[in-house]
């Protein structure tokens, strides 16, 4: 490992750390502009220069200098601090003075770095040139006179999301930054570019002008638009959230974020349910929380009372839920309304048990029944790095573009007995070997996975490789509860219950539940909503203080960020209320107290941050499977009741999943 001084201080870097890297390291700050950690090195900016011995008696770009034995690296000499003034006059030469209209003042690394490291005056009186704006989609506003061609745009299209369609024209001066042929890019990783963009280039289109970032209320939350845990930033402004920024998560979510996670926000303020609804003479009417509570007790239920969980459901609100039907003598409950089944016996076999930052270090891969592109974009990001180190990756099911190279062995469950030699044959060499089987093929091939494990070697000392990818952020949270019967939906019918939950579940087939008083405790007048008896407005994800567990099995707790609106509540504080009212009182009055039942009950749940850890032992299923696959998600950006009440995500799916047409307003 090269040692190296930089201003006099001695610090080691790992072998290929460059210099920029050995100057940060030895905590120096050094200015860059397309310079990104996770992203190839470009050099193209040269903000980063630094004077090196031994070397040339010039300054030296640090980001593409490889950091050798012995070198002395000096960053604030006088020569790198002409230099650097220099660079930054270059920059801004043809730089609109646009700050105080720009989307991006208070939050511009250009405004921040020509304060820092920038002369107080330019020398160039020259016409600053113009250049039209690009249309790059519903999610990414362009101004392109601002462009400064650091790439980052064009090297996160290409390396990161897999989508190749930004890229330059022209030379010189008169170089471009353009999306293909000017059309929507087609990502659902497009909006990370907003963040990537040094200047005010690429902003976000459904943010533009909304807010300034010194007005916004900023708090931790985690995404519930899919089931990877996305680590996010809600920043509200009164009663409203505006925006959804990720958080760095090196062990979830790096620091990117799907469009659905940014933009459904708009969503949380559109076909809100506000106030209770009792259903009379065929019609949903409004109704005080008082006569919405004696509806329900006028059911007269007694033990049939069943609870059916949707995809975004906290656990605090699956355990007040499942302790009142406890009381009441029930155990029927379920969280798969979209009517999924399969063994939940043994939760190691329904878990990703390679983790996500643990997929990327695969190196062969079988993909059955899983659009992961669609169904979790930030593990279909590890899955391009494992590609990029070599891995091999095949597939059954419908030949889809997962953004890298997927060997297609055909639309039959069938394949599962009988694997193609050239698949045995990779992973028979591989030494971290992965399955990943997704919910278009849980119901029909779970013990035909299950029986791949010894036959492809997926445990192996230190490495489980056999993985469950769920798409619903309530998934694992609700499995480690117990919303889970044996045969799914199907059982809750059969128990026949007088009184049914729906706790936020929108998919429930019609005539599943024909002759049960249905209850929706929810935030949106969605499809559960439709079909109740009564509703109970409930609070959405950035309205509560709520714990998820990803499909890892990693639990992790989001903090409030805005108020529910008109008269609804937090899930567990209706559950807690009614419970009085059906006389049998709930044993806590706090969030707190509910939580601590909740960790007595499944300690997993109050160890935030960490992983479950299921032990291995999977049920012994039937391993025949036979039938083509269906992947179940249709439409990437209208998967929940929130993303379909959000005209961001409307938008997104017209234009990017069923090809219309949108014309752009001059400006």
């Amino acid at each position: 490992m090269p040692i190296l001084t930089v201003d006099g201080i001695e610090v080691e870097v790992p072998q290929g750390a460059t210099v920029l890297q050995a100057c940060e390291a030895a905590g120096k700050e050094i200015p860059r502009f397309c310079y990104h950690e996770r992203l190839s090195i470009a050099g193209n900016c040269r903000m980063c220069l630094v004077e090196v011995k031994p070397g040339p008696p010039k300054p030296q770009a640090s980001c593409a200098l490889p950091a050798a034995d012995k070198q002395e690296v000096f960053t604030n000499t006088p020569m790198v601090k002409h230099a650097r003034e220099g660079m930054m006059e270059f920059l801004l030469i043809n730089h609109p003075l646009d700050c105080p209209i720009c989307d991006q003042g208070g939050e511009c690394d250009l405004q921040d770095q020509s304060l820092a490291y920038g002369r107080g005056h330019t020398r160039f009186i020259e016409n600053k040139r113009a250049v039209t704006e690009k249309y790059m989609g519903p999610i990414v506003k362009t101004v392109m006179t601002r462009c400064i061609q650091c790439t980052r745009c064009v090297r996160f299209a290409e390396e990161v999301a897999g989508v190749e369609e930004i890229g330059a024209l022209y030379r010189g001066e008169n170089m471009q930054i353009t999306s293909y042929l000017e059309k929507a890019v087609t990502s659902e990783l497009s909006g990370n570019v907003v963040d990537l963009c040094p200047v005010g280039a690429l902003t976000s289109k459904p943010y533009a002008f909304e807010a300034r970032p010194w007005e916004l209320k900023k708090t931790f939350a985690i995404d519930v638009m899919d089931a990877v845990g996305t680590n996010i930033r809600l920043d509200s402004r009164g009663r409203q959230v505006l925006r959804a920024l990720p958080r760095v998560n090196e062990d979830v979510n790096e620091e990117w974020a799907s469009d659905k996670t940014r933009h459904a926000v708009d969503g949380l303020v559109r076909k809100r349910l506000d106030k209770p609804y009792v259903r009379k003479d065929g019609k949903l009417v409004p109704a005080s929380w008082g006569e919405a509570f004696a509806a329900i007790k006028a059911v007269d239920a007694g033990a049939r009372v069943a609870a059916v969980s949707g995809a975004l459901v906290d656990c605090e609100t699956l355990y007040a839920a499942k302790a009142l039907l406890r009381s009441m003598g029930s155990s029927v409950l379920e969280g798969r309304d979209n009517g999924l089944s399969y063994d939940t016996s043994n939760l190691a076999a329904v878990n990703f048990n390679s983790t996500i930052a643990g997929i990327e270090t695969a190196d062969a891969i079988l993909l059955i029944g899983t659009n992961v592109r669609w169904e979790a974009p930030l593990v279909n990001t590890r899955i391009r790095k494992a590609v990029k180190r070599g891995a091999k990756v095949f597939g059954i099911g419908e030949e889809i573009d997962l953004t890298y190279p997927v060997e297609w062995l055909g639309n039959d469950l069938g394949l599962l007995a009988k694997l193609p030699d050239g698949v045995t044959e990779a992973f028979g060499k591989a030494a971290r070997p992965a399955l990943i089987i997704g919910g278009g093929a849980m119901t029909k091939g779970q013990g035909a996975s299950l029986a791949l494990v010894e036959t492809l070697g997926l445990i192996q000392d230190g490495w489980n490789g056999y993985n469950a990818l769920h798409f619903s952020a309530a998934r694992m949270g609700g499995l480690m509860l117990g919303y889970a019967q044996p045969n799914g939906m199907a059982d809750v019918a059969k128990a026949a219950p007088k009184l049914v939950f729906l706790l936020g579940a929108e998919d429930v087939q019609p005539g599943v539940l024909d002759g049960s008083f249905k209850v929706y405790v929810g935030h949106h007048g969605d499809k559960g909503a439709a079909m109740a008896d009564v509703i109970l407005p409930g609070a959405a994800y950035s309205e509560k203080s709520g714990t998820w567990v990803n499909l890892e099995g990693r639990v992790q707790r989001g903090d409030r960020a805005v108020f529910p609106p008109g008269d609804a509540r937090e899930d567990w504080a209706i559950f807690r209320a009614l419970s009085e009212v059906l006389g049998h009182t709930l044993p806590f009055d706090t969030l707190d107290g509910l939580r601590a039942k909740m960790a007595e009950e499944v300690p997993a749940l109050g160890r935030i941050g960490e992983l479950a850890g299921y032990e291995w032992a999977p049920p012994k299923l039937d391993a025949a499977a036979s039938g083509p696959v269906s992947y179940p998600m249709k439409d990437f950006y209208l998967t929940n009741a929130i993303a379909r009440a959000s005209e961001t995500m409307q938008r997104c799916s017209a234009e990017l999943i069923h090809g219309e047409a949108f014309a752009e307003a001059a400006e």
